[in-house]
C-alpha cells in the first residue's frame, strides 16, 4: 500500500473504507467504482454509503409506533367516553332531573385532579387561547395546553432520539456524516405522511377520536417544523462531506447539474421559505399570502422530493419512494374531497347554485343566510368555510353556524311540504360574522355601501366540519359566549329544547351566558332569539344572562323576566359556574367560545370546580392559526 494511502487511513482510523460500506450496506449497490480505492471521503456523499440503512427502516418503525400507540390511546379512550355517554344518555333520557344523582357524582376519585391538573389545565397558569402580543400589530400565537404539551412532548423527543442514536465515536468523520445524512433524510419523510394527515379538513381522525382540528392544526405546525430541521441537517450532511471530498466549486457543479441533488436541494430551500413564513408574526401579518405561499411551496416541495426519490442512482429510485407517492395521493385525495363537498353542497340540477342574503348589522357585524340548492344534514356545533363572489373569491374562511332550517319539497304531484313523508328539500344556514379586518372587512363594506337592508350574492359553502360534542347525555349545560361567539352556542339551544319537550335528552337545564359590549349586538340574533323563547316548555329548561360590559345607558339594562336576565358589566365567571354546581342537575358540561381571555377565565373557573367531585366536563370552540 503506498505510504500516502496509509497516512490517510492512520488519520481516520483502522476501518478502510470497503470494511466501512461493507458493515453499512452489505446489500446496496455502491458507486465507488468511480473513485480512488482507497479515499475515506468521496464515497460517503453518494448513494447509500455510510448509511445504516437497517437503523433507519427500524427507527421508521419506532416512529410509527410512536405516533401509532398515541392514536391508539386516544382511541381507546373515546370509545369508553362513548360506551358511557350513550348509557348515560339512555339510563338519564326519562328520568328527572332530581333523580340523576349517580351521574352528577364522579365514579372515579381520580377523575377531578386529572382534568384539573393535566386534561384542562393550560401549559403554565392560566393563559392558553389569549395570544401572545407583542404589540397591538404583533402577535406569537397561543400556548398549548398541558396534555397538548405531553404529547408534543413525546413526539419531539422521540423524533431527537432516533436522530441522534448514531455511532458517534466511529473514526471516520465522513461516514459519520453519511450515517446522519440517512437518518434525518429519511425521518423527515416519515413524517411528511402525519404532516399532510393532519394539514387535511377532511382529516377521518378528527371523527373518529372526535379530537378537533384545532388540535391537529397544532399537531402540523410542529411536525412541519420538525420535517424542516431534519432535512436542513439532512442536506448540510451532505455538503459537509461533498465538500470535502470536491470542494465547495465541484460541490456547486453537481448541485445544478445532478437532478437528483438538484431537486432535493430545491426541496430543502421551499421547506426552508416554508417555516420563515410559517412563524407567528409573519404569519398572523399576512395570513392570506402566507396561505397562498404555504399551498404554492408544498407541492414544489412534493415533486422536488419526488424527483430527489425517483433519480436516485439504486434500482428503483430511494426506499422511501412510497412514502412519497403515499404524501401525494393523501394530498390529493383531500383536495378531491373538499372540491366534491363545494360542488354537492352548493349546486343541484334544476335549482341551481346557493345564494347568500347579507345582512349588514349594527356594532359592526354581518348576518348571513347561505340558502343550499339541497338538503344538508348540519349537526348543532359545526363550522363550515365560505366564499363570496366578488369578495376575495379564491379564500375561505371558518365560521360557527348558528341556525339551520330545513325546507320540506312538495312532489310533482303537488304534495303538501308537511305531509308525512315530505321530500327532502333545500337547507338554509345562517353565521354572523364580525367585521374585523381583511376578508370579513370587506364583505361588511359591501353590504352596507348598498344602502338597502340586505344584498344578495352567489357564495359557496363547504362543510359542515366538527359538530362531534354532542350534550344530550349531560342533565346540565352552561354555555359561554363572547360577542359572535353565540353563534356557536345557539346551534345547540333549539335541539336541546325540542329535545326536552319530545323526551328525547338528558338535559334537564340549560343555562346561557352571553357577553356583549352594548345592547345592539341583541339585534344579530332577534330573530333567532324571538322562535327560541316561544318554543314549547322553553322556562323550564332554558335560563338567559346577558352580561353588558359597556352599555350607552343603565336604563337599558332590563330584564325580561326570571328566565331572561340582563346585567351591566363583566360577569365573575368563577362565581357564577359555582352557582351552577351548588344547583347541578346530573352531568354538567360547560362550553365556551367567544375570545381568547374569555375562553381562558372559563377554563380557569372549571378547573377550580373540580374539587367538588362532580362531573363537570369543558369544551372549548377556537379557531387558532
Amino acid at each position: 500500500m503506498p505510504l500516502i494511502d496509509r497516512r490517510r487511513i492512520t488519520a481516520f482510523g483502522s476501518l478502510t473504507p470497503t470494511a466501512i460500506l461493507a458493515l453499512r450496506d452489505t446489500d446496496t449497490p455502491t458507486e465507488t467504482e468511480t473513485t480512488p480505492p482507497g479515499s475515506t471521503i468521496a464515497p460517503f456523499s453518494t448513494s447509500l454509503n455510510g448509511v445504516d440503512q437497517p437503523g433507519n427502516l427500524l427507527f421508521k418503525d419506532m416512529l410509527w409506533w410512536t405516533l401509532g400507540i398515541i392514536a391508539l390511546i386516544v382511541l381507546a379512550i373515546r370509545f369508553i367516553e362513548i360506551g358511557w355517554t350513550k348509557l348515560r344518555h339512555v339510563s338519564a333520557m326519562a328520568t328527572p332531573g332530581d333523580k340523576q344523582t349517580y351521574w352528577k357524582r364522579s365514579q372515579w376519585s381520580w377523575m377531578p385532579s386529572l382534568k384539573r391538573h393535566l386534561i384542562y389545565a393550560p401549559l403554565w397558569k392560566k393563559r392558553h387561547n389569549r395570544e401572545i402580543k407583542i404589540s397591538t400589530a404583533i402577535t406569537i400565537g397561543t400556548l398549548p395546553s398541558r396534555l397538548h404539551s405531553v404529547i408534543l412532548g413525546v413526539y419531539l423527543i422521540s423524533n431527537l432520539a432516533y436522530l441522534c442514536h448514531e455511532d458517534w465515536f466511529q473514526e471516520n468523520r465522513y461516514a459519520l456524516a453519511a450515517e446522519i445524512r440517512g437518518r434525518s433524510g429519511m425521518l423527515s419523510l416519515v413524517n411528511m405522511v402525519p404532516l399532510i394527515i393532519m394539514a387535511g379538513r377532511n382529516n377521518p381522525l378528527i371523527g373518529l377520536l372526535r379530537v378537533s382540528f384545532d388540535t391537529y392544526n397544532l399537531l402540523h405546525r410542529w411536525m412541519g417544523r420538525m420535517v424542516v430541521i431534519e432535512a436542513v441537517i439532512h442536506t448540510i450532511a451532505w455538503a459537509v462531506v461533498a465538500a470535502a471530498a470536491d470542494g465547495y466549486d465541484g460541490m456547486n457543479f453537481r448541485l445544478v447539474h445532478d437532478t437528483f441533488l438538484a431537486s432535493g436541494f430545491a426541496g430543502t430551500i421551499a421547506l426552508v421559505i416554508l417555516l420563515f413564513l410559517s412563524i407567528s408574526p409573519v404569519r398572523h401579518a399576512f395570513y392570506e399570502t402566507f396561505l397562498s405561499f404555504h399551498i404554492v411551496l408544498a407541492f414544489i416541495v412534493f415533486v422536488m422530493t419526488w424527483i430527489h426519490c425517483v433519480t436516485a442512482t439504486l434500482p428503483g429510485g430511494l426506499p422511501q419512494l412510497s412514502w412519497v407517492i403515499t404524501i401525494f395521493i393523501l394530498w390529493g385525495t383531500e383536495r378531491l374531497a373538499r372540491m366534491f363537498r363545494l360542488a354537492y353542497n352548493n349546486w343541484a340540477k334544476g335549482k341551481g347554485f346557493t345564494e347568500a342574503v347579507v345582512e349588514p348589522l349594527p356594532g359592526e357585524c354581518t348576518r348571513v343566510t347561505m340558502y343550499l340548492p339541497r338538503h344538508v344534514d348540519i349537526q348543532p356545533g359545526t363550522h363550515a368555510y365560505l366564499r363570496f363572489m366578488g369578495i376575495n373569491p379564491w379564500e375561505n374562511h371558518p365560521f360557527s353556524v348558528a341556525w339551520v332550517e330545513h325546507q320540506a319539497e312538495a312532489d310533482a304531484l303537488g304534495e303538501k311540504p308537511d305531509s308525512e313523508l315530505p321530500r327532502r328539500g333545500a337547507t338554509s344556514v345562517s353565521f354572523l360574522i364580525g367585521a374585523h379586518t381583511g376578508f370579513t372587512r370587506k364583505l361588511y363594506e359591501k353590504a352596507l355601501k348598498e344602502g338597502s337592508p340586505s344584498i344578495r350574492i352567489r357564495a359557496a359553502l363547504e362543510g359542515p366540519y366538527a359538530g362531534h360534542h354532542s350534550l344530550d347525555s349531560y342533565g346540565h349545560a352552561v354555555l359561554f359566549a363572547g360577542s359572535t361567539g353565540i353563534t356557536h352556542q345557539l346551534s345547540y339551544l333549539k335541539p336541546l329544547i325540542e329535545g326536552f319537550d319530545e323526551g328525547t335528552i338528558a338535559t334537564r337545564r340549560v343555562t346561557l351566558v352571553w357577553i356583549i359590549r352594548d345592547t345592539e349586538s341583541l339585534t344579530w340574533v332577534r330573530p333567532w332569539m324571538d322562535e327560541i323563547l316561544r318554543m314549547p316548555r322553553r322556562r323550564e329548561i332554558l335560563n338567559v344572562r346577558l352580561f353588558v360590559t359597556r352599555p350607552k345607558n343603565t336604563k337599558e339594562i332590563i330584564s325580561a323576566s326570571s328566565t331572561v336576565q340582563m346585567f351591566p358589566g363583566r360577569p365573575n365567571i368563577l362565581t357564577l359556574l359555582k352557582k351552577e354546581v351548588e344547583e347541578q342537575v346530573g352531568a354538567m358540561c360547560v362550553t365556551v367560545c367567544g375570545p381568547g381571555s374569555l375562553a381562558d377565565d372559563v377554563r380557569q373557573a372549571v378547573r377550580n370546580v373540580q374539587d367538588e367531585n362532580s362531573v363537570v366536563d369543558f369544551v372549548e370552540e377556537s379557531f387558532t392559526w
